[in-house]
């Protein structure tokens, strides 16, 4: 779930869900208390109306009160000079924060309550009509409410008979009502906060929390873990692009720890591989020196060794330094249109003398028209024909070596192939002879030593040209090595 929509989501839940479960909560409180509002005064029915308005209910709670005397005052009007029934009466008027008062002519003859009352505090007689839920609100020190019955005793005599109802204290009920309203509100409250809290710690802290975890074990080395995506908001889409680049970094790291591997592989190899034409030098300098070469074939047979020693060693030296460009991509390349046949003629021509020395038979098949053109750098170009050349050569087992060049015209591109009758290379070896320093012959010595980095640099230099380079063989029968390279075509443009 996006954070927008979450966002909104948690912006109604706080509007809405308290709102609802208030109006759920009074809706019960109202039932509730009603029921004991109508149980314990005797009121038949009630609303938020008379809770918020104490006097409107304190004038309905003694209603029936208010009817018994007034019945009494019609039916016999001595009893209230009765004590005995005054007290009754009186007592059930405290249950409701209410008080009896009597009055005969302009005495005050019984109070319900220890308080003075002065004949002039209260209403006179025939001011009130009669009437249940209504009276006189006397606003003093203390607020009261008075319902007045006027009556006439058996003698002749004015009577009054009053209902005084305290109303500074709101009903015990309405407190606790408020109280429960209170309490409920921070109830409600509390769980929605508590249910939002859960909501955003699933989808918000947790992902935050497994992203500080992944960063502390990044930053201790440890790429080993994998941080799952739970959803579709911007926090798993983090989680996710983090995890891409874990993958990343590990791959990064990985690929550091193989080419350390490799560069020491090509320190080692380099180091094995010239110790061997160095050794000759100092066998057959030390041979010059020592007089052991003492006649002029004998001297020139030490030179010309000494020279190919040196030679083999300036051929390892460069193919290190070309190791090093091609590692930093810094390849040196100068591209031109060449023409294919002039281009391979010249290239052929110059091997032919080289192999000839070996005595190694070279045949050339050029299949292409004299117009065809490349663009490429010569000198790379060459580099390429002459390793896979000199690959070939160091694994020419028979006597009688051949090498075959051909020159093939495929639709866009022009096909090299370069053929040996060599040993051949195994099934299991041919899908990694390209890769650096990968020799399918472990074994080491002055005829098949080398970096193992020739044939990677063949490859490295073909893609740079926009080409492909493959190879087939058969063990005990030979190889053949293949690569394109795409032909120059002009573009003509419209006028």
């Amino acid at each position: 779930m996006k954070l927008k929509t979450r966002l909104i989501i948690s912006f109604c839940i706080i509007l809405f869900v308290p709102i609802l479960l208030a109006v759920v909560v009074l809706m019960g409180f109202q039932k509730y208390q009603f029921k004991t509002i109508e149980t314990t005064y005797g009121l038949e029915s009630g609303n938020y109306r008379d809770l918020v308005n104490p006097l409107q209910l304190l004038n309905r709670y003694t209603k029936k009160n208010y009817e018994i005397l007034l019945e009494k005052v019609i039916t016999d009007p001595d009893q209230f000079l009765d004590l005995e029934f005054l007290e009754r009466m009186n007592e059930d008027l405290q249950h409701k924060y209410s008080y009896l008062i009597v009055r005969r002519e302009e005495e005050i003859i019984y109070t319900g309550q220890d308080i003075d009352w002065e004949e002039e505090d209260l209403p006179g007689y025939g001011e009130d009509e009669p009437d249940p839920v209504s009276g006189t609100y006397i606003d003093g020190d203390e607020r009261m409410l008075i319902k007045q019955i006027d009556f006439t005793f058996s003698d002749g005599g004015k009577g009054s008979v009053f209902i005084v109802t305290v109303s500074n204290e709101i009903l015990p009920e309405v407190q606790s009502l408020l109280l429960d309203i209170c309490v409920s509100v921070m109830i409600i409250l509390s769980l929605t906060a508590v249910m939002l809290i859960i909501w955003i710690y699933q989808g918000i802290i947790r992902p935050i929390k497994k992203l500080e975890a992944a960063t502390l074990n990044i930053q201790q080395g440890n790429l080993d873990f994998t941080i799952e995506r739970e959803g579709n908001d911007e926090i798993s889409e983090l989680c996710s692009s983090f995890e891409e680049m874990r993958k990343r970094l590990k791959e990064s790291s990985e690929q550091q720890v193989a080419n350390e591997w490799e560069s020491r592989e090509l320190i080692s190899n380099i180091a094995h591989d010239l110790k061997t034409p160095i050794t000759a030098v100092k066998g057959y300098s030390e041979g010059l020196l020592d007089g052991v070469a003492d006649t002029p074939q004998k001297q020139e047979k030490y030179l010309r060794t000494i020279n190919n020693k040196a030679n083999e060693m300036d051929a390892l030296l460069n193919e290190l330094t070309l190791y090093s460009k091609i590692d930093t991509n810094r390849i040196p390349y100068n591209f031109n249109k060449l023409n294919v046949s002039d281009y391979f003629n010249d290239c052929i021509e110059e091997i032919s003398m080289d192999l000839e020395t070996k005595h190694i038979g070279l045949a050339y098949f050029n299949y292409v028209d004299n117009n065809v053109m490349i663009i490429a750098d010569p000198e790379q170009l060459k580099r390429v024909v002459n390793n896979i050349i000199g690959n070939s050569v160091k694994y020419l087992d028979h006597r009688q070596g051949l090498i075959n060049i051909r020159i093939k015209d495929v639709g866009d591109f022009i096909q090299v192939e370069i053929e040996d009758n060599g040993r051949g290379i195994a099934a299991k070896d041919l899908p990694y002879v390209f890769e650096r320093f990968y020799r399918a012959d472990a074994s080491r010595n002055s005829a098949t030593g080398g970096s193992g980095i020739g044939l990677s640099i063949v490859k490295k230099i073909i893609e740079d040209h926009g080409g492909k380079i493959w190879a087939t063989s058969k063990e005990a029968v030979g190889t053949v090595m293949y690569f394109v390279i795409r032909k120059y075509q002009e573009v003509i443009q419209d006028e």
